[in-house]
């Protein structure tokens, strides 16, 4: 501005009025760029606020499960080291409860991950209901939640009692009436473990009711490490136990109710470990279900079981031959080729196989299921619903199935005797059965009196201990051959008559 002057003294030949004018026009300058430099203070200070708001916002999402809203690991690990610090200050107790969700492969398998989702979100509600907006709740992965809570054994107990009532209600899911169950671990600081073993604790408090079954909880006892080493040297053995040869099938007769000839032989699966001796099916084969074993010992099964029963058909012994499906198998979408090209290689008619599945694993109605059940149907498979009783069939459910018997359960064989409630049940399974024109037959039976009051009722076919142990089929052979003998049963003439599976009514 002095030099404008300046110049204007100096006799420069610009008029006064365009100096004014050129000083206006700088002042006016001037000041709409300090104007500028507030607003854009002011706006940096808006974006300043806005990306604190959104980094909170952001670190608040990253503290949360994205489907079902819970907190995450991390986060729950935060919590717990908080609460752990007040147990030791305050002289208290905390608990934890690991629950996972029982057979919850199954929901996404057979309805799609859309219905697992939304599982799993019911889930996460129910489970903040049970404990209430005060006690963290996380979902650690999968299936798997975490509820932590203030209190004891008494306390973390009460919980999960109200965590099982509320899985057991029923859950809607896009129209589907879906029923899970829940397996629920427990452990108690300080009484259970210190800080870094506590959740690794109640994990495996929660796979111990997990291989008894599920639909259960349990606390942590030391003595739960010493089974998961000897489940985890079990595994192991099993992985190896097809190629040594260590399996092997042994065979139960079943006899015709009034005549009590033989007609069939179910093929009981056991392990012949070389150090432990003769293990159960009833242990390991939970364990290769869990780890993906079923599909190469299933298979085995139904090879040597049709081996077997070409070979006693070369003999002349005409029986029908039973096998046992699980649900892991029934869900194999190759199970039924597997079957029809054993079949094939041992020269067996298809109706001479019935596949045992139990009521359970039958009703479940998910598409692998149903194309299981219409590809065996297709087959002319003899199929059988086992354990009878002991699920929510009906006659509705029963009549879509191609199902040729029923075996009821041998809980209800076991008290019949004794029980006028599992007569009445036996009793309703049989006439049910013959109004679907389906064969009935008995599992467990071990007494005359279990045998009459059967025989009473109109049940064709009964099994157990009163007429043959299960037997090596080299035992079973000889025991045919002298059948006179036995006094139990005749292999002679034999009443086997190819029965097809039921017609599907629609």
């Amino acid at each position: 501005m002095v030099d404008v002057v300046e110049m204007a003294g100096q006799g420069v030949g610009v008029p006064s009025w365009a100096w004014m004018l050129l000083v206006a026009l700088l002042a006016l300058v001037a000041g709409a760029g300090a104007l500028t430099l507030q607003r854009q203070k002011a706006r940096g200070k808006r974006l300043y606020h806005r990306l604190q708001t959104a980094t909170t916002q952001i670190d608040a999402l990253r503290s949360r499960d994205a489907l079902t809203g819970l907190l995450t690991r991390a986060e729950i690990e935060i919590a717990l080291d908080e609460a752990v610090i007040r147990c030791d200050r305050d002289a208290k107790q905390l608990a934890l409860l690991v629950v996972a969700l029982d057979n919850f492969r199954s929901i996404n398998e057979g309805y799609g991950l859309r219905v697992g989702d939304a599982v799993l979100t019911t889930t996460a509600t129910r489970l903040g209901a049970c404990v209430g907006d005060a006690a963290p709740a996380a979902r650690l992965a999968g299936d798997e939640f975490l509820l932590l809570i203030d209190g004891g054994l008494d306390t973390a107990a009460a919980v999960a009692e109200r965590v099982l009532a509320s899985m057991h209600e029923p859950m809607q899911i896009e129209g589907l009436p879906l029923t899970l169950t829940a397996s629920v671990g427990i452990a108690v600081y300080p009484e259970h473990g210190s800080r870094p073993k506590l959740m690794a604790h109640a994990a495996l408090a929660m796979r111990n009711v997990k291989l008894g079954g599920g639909a259960a909880y349990a606390h942590f006892d030391p003595t739960m490490a010493v089974d998961m080493r000897e489940q985890a040297e079990l595994l192991q053995d099993l992985r190896g136990a097809v190629e040594r040869g260590q399996l092997q099938l042994y065979y139960q007769p079943k006899v015709d109710a009034r005549s009590l000839q033989i007609t069939a032989a179910e093929a009981l699966l056991r392990w012949q470990h070389p150090k432990r001796g003769m293990i159960s099916p009833a242990v390991f084969i939970p364990l290769a279900e869990r780890h993906g074993l079923i599909r190469r010992i299933g298979a085995w099964v139904i090879e040597e079981a049709c081996r077997q029963a070409g070979e006693w058909r070369g003999q002349g012994l005409r029986m029908r031959m039973a096998v046992n499906i699980s649900g892991h198998q029934l869900r194999q979408d190759d199970l039924v080729d597997l079957i029809e090209a054993s079949i094939r290689r041992h020269n067996l008619r298809p109706e001479r196989l019935t596949v045992e599945i139990t009521e359970s694993v039958a009703m479940e109605d998910t598409a692998q299921t149903r194309a299981a059940f219409d590809r065996m149907k297709r087959a002319g498979l003899h199929v059988s619903i086992d354990d009878f009783g002991t699920g929510h069939s009906s006659l509705a459910s029963l009549r879509k199935l191609p199902a040729a018997e029923l075996k009821i359960d041998r809980a209800f064989v076991t008290d019949l005797a004794t029980s006028a409630e599992a007569r009445g049940i036996a009793q309703a399974i049989v006439q049910m059965a013959h109004t679907l024109d389906l064969r009935v037959v008995a599992e467990g039976v071990e007494s005359e009196t279990q045998r009459d009051l059967l025989v009473g009722m109109g049940c064709d076919e009964l099994q157990g201990y009163l007429f043959a142990k299960p037997m090596t089929p080299v035992a079973l052979a000889l025991w045919a051959e002298d059948d006179d003998a036995t006094g139990h049963g005749a292999f002679r003439p034999s009443l086997f008559d190819p029965t097809q599976p039921a017609p599907l009514n629609t």
